[in-house]
């Protein structure tokens, strides 16, 4: 988004990301993730009419990556032309640590269902198919890149560094002034939400079921095109986006 306050600032001091993706490619030790810096990271000029897109969110045993685990991942490949609903990827997971009862009662993911779950570990693969190459887009971006990096620490004993476009970033951007003062509501203004289901209501999109991962990200996929059809453009630059 022009002159976000939010975004990570992008100058000769700080390399690129396809720069970054360069230098990572060199010191990865995991082929998963040298195949993956490899894979490249598009330039940053590029318009967002041909960015590879891949909605990504996931499930999670709490909100500290530290401390929860990921239960659920959902993936949508797409475009600003289009979804690709059938490449849609859904899968449970097992998670390292215990299921909390309140994970439980958010996103419905009972013990039995990850019983017989794979570890991450075993869909990595399937995972990194879906990455390589494609730039994610998340609506809130401390959940999936600092989850996935834990993941990542965890099993491959190194982390992962991607950009991501955030709707949720967005939507703040677009409402700098969504909580308002004591004053203005006692005038009657009340805040702006910008959690997903309320974010999409903005735009007419139609109300989809929360807390399943895949439902999630076909839900980000819409927002964002629905956000570049309103408030940007398909020749907004994708580094005017990505965090």
């Amino acid at each position: 988004m022009p002159n976000n306050p939010e975004r990570e600032d992008v100058t000769s001091a700080k390399p690129t990301w396809p720069e970054q993706y360069r230098e990572l490619a060199h010191q990865a030790t995991s082929p998963l993730l040298k195949a993956f810096y490899e894979a490249g990271c598009v330039d940053p000029d590029m318009p967002m009419s041909d960015v590879p897109l891949l909605a990504m969110d996931f499930e999670t045993t709490g909100l500290d990556p530290n401390e929860h685990s990921i239960v659920s991942i959902g993936l949508v490949p797409f475009t600003l032309g289009g979804i690709q609903l059938g490449r849609c990827w859904h899968q449970v997971v097992r998670p390292k640590l215990p299921l909390h009862q309140t994970s439980i009662e958010v996103h419905g993911i009972t013990h039995s269902d990850i019983d017989n779950a794979p570890d991450l570990a075993e869909v990595m693969d399937k995972l990194f198919s879906y990455l390589n190459g494609r730039i994610p887009v998340v609506h809130y971006r401390d959940i999936e890149r600092p989850f996935l990096n834990v993941a990542l620490q965890w099993r491959l004993g190194e982390g992962i560094r991607f950009p991501v476009i955030d709707t949720m970033a967005i939507e703040a951007h677009l409402h700098p002034d969504r909580r308002p003062g004591r004053w203005q509501r006692l005038l009657g203004k009340k805040p702006v939400s910008i959690r997903l289901a309320d974010s999409r209501q903005r735009y007419g999109l139609p109300h989809y079921a929360s807390h399943n991962a895949l439902i999630d990200a076909i839900g980000t996929a819409e927002l964002l095109q629905a956000q570049i059809h309103h408030h940007f453009g398909p020749t907004t630059p994708v580094k005017d986006l990505w965090l």
